[in-house]
């Protein structure tokens, strides 16, 4: 598929945003100024002082000259580059690549995108009028090359859309600054008498090489098509995302359902024939009043399931405002993994957490309630009960250590040991009751002790007697004895643990 771009130049960028907010200044010729070695010089003029011969560049007091009533307006350092960074952000409804082309314009690649207006010149048009109704004053142009977009967008003077490989033939009658060259090498040109494209184009390329440089080759080359050129993204290009433009704005739960649908059996289509799964994805709606409502979602395993994605996002649907409705619907997969199929067995049932429907389960609470409530523990290697486990990153890591199994442990166990007070006989004998958040327990049955001790490379601390013991009413607890016995001191019994 041939390439094409889209320049878009705001011809009065920095004094149409100042008249949005003032719309007063419409009507009167003003300027922006910025000092300059001790004089204020003109940074940038609306339409009607251009009219009356006020342009950048000048000085102030020359300006005042010409106009006894100018206005004139600070400027804002940085004001173009964020300007042109807003819009062209919500530009990304009209293509996936958009890039700012400082001082004063924006580069789109539409390869692929202007049959869903039905065709270039509307969707031009939508471009036009869109940036019209915010106020800013522009001209477009659409091509193969970026080079010959950009010039007809400031230089063309008939239509904006350049038929596919005839840009060469629509350069010829510009002016040579429409190369993008600088303008001293345009005045050069100016000076010999190539005011054209077409008197210098065709001339042999050593002589132009070594009168003016080989920028100027360059340039030709880009413009074109001869050289290539591309242009930096506002934002990445995802390798895995898929677009849908709304004919008319999308206002109803509805109609989201409908969007997310068709996004997920596109998105999910191409991750197959790829042998790829989708584990995070993210939905983003361009709303018309210029903001973006997301949503994201995962999966704990990558997972092409079409309907099981849909439901993970249809539980968020209502945190999504379309307000005065969503133009444009994109559907990214930010984590995707490789998917490895496994044989399935006609007679038996994998169960545990190589199930894909106790995945997809997990999935849907997680959309419910939040990551934040679902975890996965694997045995570590240490001896303390609190320190010998650690959360799982994900249900497919694996683990080496078996869990302990010969010696029961509670369901329900503190992150942290609690004191307790304890009356126990001696001299290792099970405690008869202890008094725990203030409730007096008495002892009816006892298992222990299972002595714990510390790992060998550590110095401090001492070991543990654990206790399992069962109380008048039949709850059974997790006790232990820090230390040895030893009549002249005063022990420290803990609680540590509640079985069921």
């Amino acid at each position: 598929m041939q390439k094409r771009f889209v320049s878009i130049w705001f011809r009065h960028l920095k004094t149409d945003w100042f008249i949005r907010r003032q719309s007063a200044l419409k009507d009167i010729p003003f300027v922006l100024a910025a000092p300059d070695h001790g004089r204020m010089l003109i940074t940038a003029a609306n339409t009607k002082a251009e009219n009356e011969g006020v342009y950048p560049g000048m000085v102030v007091a020359d300006a005042r000259a010409v106009i006894s009533s100018l206005q004139v307006l600070d400027d804002i350092p940085g004001l173009s580059t964020k300007l042109l960074t807003g819009i062209g952000e919500w530009c990304i409804r009209f293509a996936p690549a958009v890039a700012v082309d400082d001082p004063n314009g924006l580069l789109l690649e539409a390869t692929g995108c202007t049959h869903l207006w039905g065709n270039e010149k509307e969707y031009l048009t939508d471009i036009y009028k869109r940036i019209r109704q915010f106020g800013y004053d522009i001209k477009i142009g659409i091509a193969d090359t970026i080079g010959a977009a950009w010039a007809i967008a400031r230089f063309g003077k008939g239509s904006p859309m350049v038929e596919s490989a005839q840009q060469s033939k629509a350069l010829l009658t510009l002016p040579a600054a429409a190369l993008r060259i600088e303008p001293v090498t345009s005045e050069r040109l100016e000076k010999l008498g190539l005011r054209q494209v077409k008197d210098f184009i065709y001339l042999p390329r050593p002589s132009i090489r070594r009168r003016f440089g080989a920028f100027l080759l360059q340039r030709i080359d880009q413009a074109v098509g001869d050289a290539e050129e591309w242009i930096t993204p506002l934002q990445p290009i995802e390798p895995f995302q898929e677009r849908l433009p709304c004919l008319e704005p999308i206002v109803t739960a509805t109609g989201i359902e409908i969007a997310i649908q068709r996004l997920l059996d596109a998105l999910c289509k191409r991750l197959q024939q790829e042998g790829k799964g989708l584990r995070i994805a993210t939905l983003k709606g361009y709303r018309v009043d210029g903001k973006i409502v997301s949503i994201e979602t995962g999966t704990n395993r990558p997972s092409c399931n079409t309907q099981h994605l849909f439901k993970l996002f249809k539980i968020k649907i209502d945190s999504i405002e379309p307000a005065l409705g969503i133009e444009l619907f994109t559907m990214t997969a930010l984590k995707v993994e490789e998917v490895s199929i496994t044989q399935e067995k006609l007679w038996e049932q994998n169960g545990g957490l190589d199930d894909r429907e106790l995945s997809e389960l997990l999935d849907r609470i997680e959309g419910k309630m939040g990551s934040d409530h679902i975890h996965r523990y694997l045995p570590a290697e240490h001896y303390w009960p609190e320190r010998s486990f650690k959360l799982a990153a994900s249900l497919n890591e694996k683990t080496s250590i078996p869990w302990k199994i010969d010696r029961p442990r509670p369901l329900q166990m503190l992150f942290k040991p609690q004191a307790i007070e304890v009356t126990a006989p001696i001299p290792d004998y099970p405690p008869m009751m202890f008094r725990y958040k203030g409730k007096l327990h008495k002892i009816i049955k006892a298992d222990g002790p299972e002595r714990i001790e510390p790992e060998w490379w550590l110095q401090d601390g001492q070991h543990r007697d654990y206790y399992v013991v069962e109380d008048e009413e039949g709850k059974r607890y997790w006790l232990f004895r820090l230390g040895h016995y030893d009549a002249a001191k005063s022990w420290q019994w803990f609680i540590h643990g509640f079985f069921a």
